[in-house]
C-alpha cells in the first residue's frame, strides 16, 4: 500500500471544511476539529475496544488518526449512562476550549453531535453503526438510532 500524504490531507481539508459548513460553524475549521475529536474520543472511550477497531476500521484514513489521536486503553471506562454524561465527557476531551466551542449549552452540544453522527454515516455502514448503538446504553442510544436512518 503506497502511503500518499498529500491525498489524505486533501481529503481531510475537504471533509473539514464540508463538515465545518454542516456545523454551521462559519469559517471556524478549527472549532469544528476539535468539535469532532472530542465527540469521536468520548465515543471511544464509551464502546468496547472491538467496536471502536470495527468503526475506525471504516474511516477513511485521515480520520482514523484523528480518532486514534492520544488513546490508551483502559480497564474502567466512564461510568456514562445518559446524553448529560457523554455531553459532559465530550466537554471534557475539548479540555478549555469546551466554553467556546460548546458554550456551555447542552442543546447546542447535543446539535453538534447530531450533526456528527449524521456526518459520520457518509463512512460508516448502517450495520456498524447499530452495532455502536446497540453497545450504547439505553438512554445514548437515541443519539445513534435517531440520526442512522436517513
Amino acid at each position: 500500500m503506497a502511503l500518499n500524504f498529500n491525498l489524505y490531507a486533501k481529503e481531510g481539508n475537504t471533509f473539514l471544511k464540508e463538515y465545518t459548513r454542516e456545523m454551521n460553524l462559519g469559517t471556524d475549521r478549527d472549532k469544528a476539529g476539535r468539535i469532532l475529536s472530542a465527540i469521536l474520543h468520548a465515543l471511544r472511550d464509551i464502546i468496547p475496544p472491538q467496536e471502536s477497531m470495527q468503526f475506525m476500521a471504516q474511516l477513511p484514513m485521515f480520520l482514523k488518526g484523528v480518532y486514534v489521536h492520544g488513546w490508551a486503553l483502559r480497564k474502567e471506562k466512564p461510568k456514562v449512562k445518559r446524553m448529560a454524561e457523554f455531553i459532559e465527557l465530550v466537554r471534557k476531551h475539548d479540555g478549555p476550549a469546551a466554553i467556546n466551542d460548546f458554550e456551555y449549552n447542552d442543546e447546542v452540544a447535543e446539535r453538534y453531535i447530531d450533526t456528527t453522527f449524521i456526518y459520520l454515516r457518509r463512512y460508516i455502514s448502517l450495520g456498524e453503526m447499530e452495532d455502536i448503538r446497540d453497545s450504547l446504553p439505553k438512554d445514548l442510544k437515541s443519539m445513534v438510532y435517531s440520526n442512522i436512518m436517513f
